[in-house]
């Protein structure tokens, strides 16, 4: 009933066949048959390694490119400059600086650095500061010694912030 010839015996659907396509039958079934004895892959050349030490070979690196932010606001700086000078000193040896050598003697916070608190002193005061030095105290607090340009008196700047 499937195209006539499957009601045939084996023998007889050979015998119905045109010779030209046996032919290619048998041809096929050779292919097969080696292919199932041989298996059908190929051994490809294996790669000759002239070093001991396997290095990982270099793949493609792409460049972040973020979606969005990762923070939705950028970070305050809490260092400013109420945080850097925290007060000015009153004693007796900050007295002799500003009187002797045109210093103002502030303590700071300890993470400030010179620049930081030459920038400060300039934007609280309205002073211009030559150089700063610092040093840790014993107590583990910031001591900065801000020498004044020659165009500022300090003995003045103390009364106006009211250190005197």
């Amino acid at each position: 009933s499937f195209g006539g010839m499957a009601a045939l015996a084996p023998a007889q659907h050979l015998a119905a066949m045109p010779p030209k396509e046996k032919q290619r039958n048998a041809a096929l079934a050779k292919k097969a048959a080696l292919a199932v004895g041989k298996g059908v892959q190929s051994k490809g050349s294996t790669k000759v390694r002239t070093k001991v030490h396997f290095y990982r070979p270099k793949t493609l690196k792409t460049k972040r490119d973020p979606k969005y932010p990762r923070r939705s606001a950028a970070r305050r700086t809490k260092m400013d400059h109420f945080a850097v000078i925290k007060f000015p000193l009153t004693t007796e040896s900050a007295m002799k600086k500003i009187e002797d050598n045109n210093t103002l003697v502030f303590i700071t916070e300890t993470r400030a650095n010179k620049s930081q608190i030459k920038a400060a002193v300039h934007k609280l005061y309205e002073i211009k500061a030559d150089k700063v030095n610092t040093l840790i105290r014993p107590d583990g607090t910031k001591k900065a010694y801000v020498r004044l340009t020659s165009d500022y008196d300090a003995l003045d700047v103390a009364n106006k912030i009211g250190i005197i």
